[in-house]
């Protein structure tokens, strides 16, 4: 079997590291500052990503599973451009569009119609397009009783679903997706997965992190575990996941959480 050639491949991330540097002392007091007074402040230094090597095939739907704090979050918001390596490489061979939390960039004061628009201009889009856009974009939400209500008023499944829509709208090149599914109800998120099934017949390459393994197993066509920043193991969904659940001692309907580093 011949190797994919570098057209091929989506993301290529190559020995990639990220480590965090933290205050110790968070809160100190007048007293230990006058006592660290000319020696700086205690540096702790948080391993979030060790050596990561990945491919990501071109087309491909990738799951990422692994306890919170295995570093899934920090892999992507790598992959993102959100966080530098403090050393490796990745490469990104296409445009991204990264749903990393839940109605990040939404003005909550306004509409989620004129957030829809606002969007679309941040994309390019003329006038025309989007409204065609603005009008897909709320009947795939299902939010049409709710659209000319402010962002705040919206609930964590309303917001998810309309995150979703935005960010899946304009079919981009690369997808990444951190727990955005959990958000929504059944019915949504079968909706979800078909999109995504459309946008990858359609070349587009997505890279989905989530808790829910079922999920794992039905959307995707690989999976990798990460481990304290660690591949620990990467292949077919079903495998990966066994592995993973043999290690933790769960079973695969896991209960979500969005809690990472």
């Amino acid at each position: 079997m011949s190797l994919p050639s570098a057209s091929d491949i989506a993301i290529s991330v190559e020995d990639l590291e990220v480590t965090y540097r933290t205050n110790v002392d968070r809160a100190p007091t007048l007293k230990s500052l006058v006592l660290r007074r000319g020696r700086g402040a205690r540096v702790h230094e948080i391993e979030a990503i060790r050596r990561v090597s990945l491919e990501i095939p071109r087309g491909s739907v990738t799951g990422v599973i692994g306890s919170n704090g295995a570093g899934k979050t920090t892999l992507m918001r790598t992959i993102a451009g959100i966080i530098p390596p403090t050393a490796g490489k990745v490469t990104v061979r296409g445009d991204v569009t990264a749903m990393l939390s839940m109605g990040v960039g939404f003005r909550t004061d306004l509409s989620g119609r004129d957030n829809i628009r606002l969007g679309g201009l941040a994309s390019g889009l003329s006038r025309e397009e989007i409204e065609v856009a603005t009008e897909h974009v709320i009947d795939f939400a299902e939010l049409r009783d709710f659209i000319d209500l402010p962002v705040r008023t919206y609930s964590a499944g309303m917001r998810g679903r309309l995150a979703f829509s935005v960010a899946t709208q304009a079919s981009p090149d690369i997808l990444l997706v951190d727990e955005a599914l959990s958000a929504g109800d059944a019915r949504f998120k079968r909706r979800a997965a078909e999109r995504i099934e459309q946008l990858c017949a359609g070349s587009s390459t997505v890279l989905l992190v989530s808790h829910g393994l079922a999920s794992i197993t039905s959307m995707c066509d690989r999976a990798v575990w990460l481990d304290k920043g660690e591949v620990r193991k990467s292949g077919s969904p079903e495998n990966v996941v066994a592995a993973y659940t043999d290690s933790v001692g769960e079973s695969a309907s896991a209960p979500t959480s969005s809690e990472d580093l």
